[in-house]
């Protein structure tokens, strides 16, 4: 079924979308014209490639056809014929493989029963034995010897990828698994904290196709996922208002497991709701 817009309906949306997006990145766009780092807020800018230019533009997903929407002619992804906007086929057929990548692992993720003892050691993995941390104007809560300890006396078993790619080397062959990009399908699971951020960065390479109300409920998640993992890290970010999940301890252990289930069932529609997308540009 295919709806269509007028020029006023479709204009609101996208103001209303704007308007969340500008209320949601208020306080990076004004550190970034300070030129103040932030290491919990800026992540989903510095490691994700999306912009915040990109995420402010409204995109109605499948299905919607936009009248008096010639604006969008300029955009990719989208074809205009008198005056009247919608998604381009020939840009979906072009990005088809990869769109059967992205639903393949999504899907898999959905099939697979999420693991919730990994204690976010996937951070104190990073700073294992070195002098070389990722954050280096924020103390290790414990300092470098604690760290380590905490490390040694714990099993590490990270399934994702794209946290165990920044494993020190002394760390690496402390975990079970040993994850290679071309594993991820086979490895990656609902439980954990990366993968259900990622959602994020799934949905961001779908755009334009992804409807802006998913995708911003997918970033929402991912910046509340990434407020646990840097808590529950070894950084001390006290000043910054952080109170620390202390994963070392059995109180903290509890409390990030809870946190990691509750952040799983609000992963688990918005990952069945890609892979529908998924299924309706691939059908």
């Amino acid at each position: 079924m295919t709806i269509t817009l007028t020029l006023g309906e479709w204009s609101s949306y996208a103001a209303s979308h704007a308007a969340r997006v500008d209320a949601l990145l208020s306080g990076h766009l004004d550190r970034r014209r300070r030129r103040e780092a932030h290491p919990v807020e800026d992540f989903l800018f510095t490691y994700y490639p999306i912009r915040p230019n990109q995420l402010r533009v409204w995109h109605p997903g499948p299905g919607v056809r936009l009248l008096d929407a010639a604006s969008y002619a300029e955009r990719r992804g989208y074809r205009v014929v008198d005056g009247v906007a919608s998604l381009d086929s020939a840009e979906i057929a072009r990005r088809t493989d990869s769109i059967r990548w992205i639903r393949r692992l999504l899907a898999a993720t959905l099939d697979r029963q999420p693991q919730f003892g990994c204690f976010g050691l996937h951070e104190w993995a990073m700073v294992y034995r070195t002098p070389e941390v990722r954050h280096a104007a924020w103390p290790l809560r414990l300092g470098a010897s604690g760290t380590d300890q905490v490390v040694e006396s714990h099993k590490i078993g990270c399934s994702h990828f794209d946290a165990f790619r920044f494993f020190t080397d002394e760390a690496r062959p402390r975990n079970t698994l040993q994850p290679t990009r071309e594993s991820q399908p086979l490895l990656e699971q609902g439980g954990c904290l990366h993968a259900n951020m990622d959602i994020y960065k799934w949905a961001g390479k779908l755009m334009p196709f992804t409807p802006s109300a998913l995708l911003l409920e997918c970033f929402e998640l991912a910046r509340d996922i990434r407020t646990l993992d840097m808590r529950a890290s070894p950084y001390d970010l006290a000043s910054l208002g952080y109170t620390p999940v202390r994963i070392e301890t059995a109180s903290g252990k509890a409390d990030y497991t809870a946190a990691q289930r509750g952040f799983a069932d609000r992963a688990r529609p918005l990952r069945h709701r890609l892979v529908e997308l998924c299924d309706e540009l691939l059908g």
